[in-house]
């Protein structure tokens, strides 16, 4: 997916917090942060405000654990950014994310907020798995946020930051 004026301009891709385990018989969506988690949410979403990180629209994945993760974005832009939860991105595939990201085409900045392995795909489709490989090496941590800008026909790591 190569930038053009049909999508946004700066993309914020975010992996949820730290979760904790499902309870016994429950649902893997209904999973919630942990302790940690919510601390870590908490970290990014200062983090984020601090370094003028604000998108125009957050969406985010229905499941339990990143509704939460955008709860803690939400309390720190309070009601200056649009939130919108969607089914789609739980257990979804990377294309599934670059549907929307190509869905939103007057959004000049957008987050999505979601689930690895489609998260680090889409990092890695954007930017390239040598950018990946240099800024994850063990992989996309959770209360991971890449921020990626438009330039020219290509995207470009701006910014990588960790709650």
């Amino acid at each position: 997916m190569t930038p053009s004026n049909l999508v946004p301009k700066r993309i914020y891709l975010l992996r949820h917090a730290k979760s904790g385990w499902a309870e016994p018989g429950g649902r893997d969506f209904d999973r919630n942060l942990s302790d940690a988690g919510f601390a870590e949410a908490e970290l990014l979403a200062e983090t984020a405000a601090d370094r003028n990180y604000r998108p125009d629209l957050v969406i985010a994945s229905t499941a339990k654990r990143c509704r939460q993760t955008a709860e803690a974005l939400n309390r720190v832009f309070s009601g200056l950014v649009e939130f919108r939860y969607v089914d789609e991105l739980y257990n979804a595939p990377a294309e599934t994310y670059l549907e929307i990201l190509a869905s939103t085409p007057d959004i000049p900045a957008l987050m999505l907020v979601g689930h690895n392995p489609a998260i680090e795909e889409v990092f890695a489709r954007l930017c390239g798995n040598e950018v990946v490989a240099r800024t994850v090496p063990e992989g996309y941590p959770t209360s991971g946020l890449a921020v990626i800008d438009a330039v020219e026909q290509s995207w470009r790591l701006h910014d990588f930051i960790v709650g």
